[in-house]
């Protein structure tokens, strides 16, 4: 005797198949599945970066030309590059920099611009007009061109890479906060506020500043990426570390003609792909989480 079909009614006298709904679990992992992933792989590399001193077999300077472009093997991972450096202990330390280049731009460059965007949405006037127009005048420049114009100008070195990196990179971070803050500034809660006397200071710190730090917080964390990969590029065009200083972008430069001996150039790209794809998965899901909506499908 066959089992009994679950059924259940969907109209007089008609008999429907039950159809179980997903899931909670199941739906979770397939939203934020990819965050989850992404968010590993940037812990993953920020501790590397972290213990790379007791990690890392070799000293990332240490140069032996007697086995120079080695291909990777037990002693040697990644291989070694053209003055016989090992490739893994250097990708290790080269994560050192590479991440605090991108922390420390995105961060301070969220700082500013977010100052900016809103103090100019809550002066209004001559105020919002002179910092706005300030922006559009760093917008106008192709980010990249502008920061290697800079960058070329202060000389080779990371600081100056990094300082180049935040006169172009403060802008993005201004339009989004005076976008938000405008909106905030029109609720009824900052009416209330002003008309019971706070001082405009205290408005903007404890009312609207927090109401704007979750789309801030999710352009932060799809820029960290971005700002790595640029930093890398900047250094592959020769202008953001001081050789022999391990840094991704110049690895790569390094073994950009050495078909052959791929291992030079591609464990270093693949390192700056694995974090820009980490961060990008991150900012998505962190987007998700953020948006009512997307939580309620």
């Amino acid at each position: 005797m066959s089992a009994p079909l679950d059924v259940s009614i969907g109209a007089p006298g008609i008999a429907v198949p039950a159809v179980a709904a997903p899931s909670r679990l199941r739906r979770r992992l397939r939203r934020y599945g990819p965050a989850w992933v992404g968010g590993g792989i940037v812990i993953a590399w920020v501790l590397v970066a972290l213990l790379a001193p007791w990690i890392s077999p070799y000293h990332p300077d240490a140069v032996d030309v007697s086995i120079r472009l080695r291909p990777p093997s037990l002693a040697h991972w990644m291989g070694t590059d053209t003055l016989g450096r090992d490739v893994f202990s250097r990708l290790l330390y080269g994560a050192r920099l590479s991440l605090a280049a991108g922390f420390t731009v995105v961060i301070l460059g969220a700082a500013i611009g977010t100052t900016i965007g809103i103090v100019a949405a809550w002066t209004r006037g001559f105020g919002d007009e002179a910092l706005m127009r300030l922006t559009d005048l760093v917008l106008c420049f192709p980010p990249i061109i502008l920061a290697l114009a800079i960058a070329a100008a202060l000389g080779i070195g990371p600081l100056n890479t990094i300082l180049a990196m935040l006169v172009v990179w403060w802008p993005k971070f201004a339009r989004l906060a005076r976008a938000l803050a405008l909106v905030q500034r029109s609720q009824e809660y900052v009416e209330a506020a002003t008309v019971l006397g706070l001082r405009p200071r205290r408005i903007l710190a404890r009312h609207i500043l927090p109401n704007t730090l979750g789309p801030l917080a999710v352009l932060v964390t799809l820029d960290l990426g971005n700002a790595i990969l640029t930093f890398a590029g900047l250094s592959f065009l020769g202008l953001g570390v001081i050789p022999p200083m391990p840094e991704w972008g110049s690895m790569v430069a390094e073994g950009r003609e050495l078909v052959e001996q791929w291992w030079v150039a591609a464990f270093p790209g693949l390192a700056i792909l694995t974090v820009v794809v980490g961060f990008n998965f991150c900012g998505d899901g962190l987007r998700d989480w953020l948006d009512p909506r997307s939580r309620s499908r």
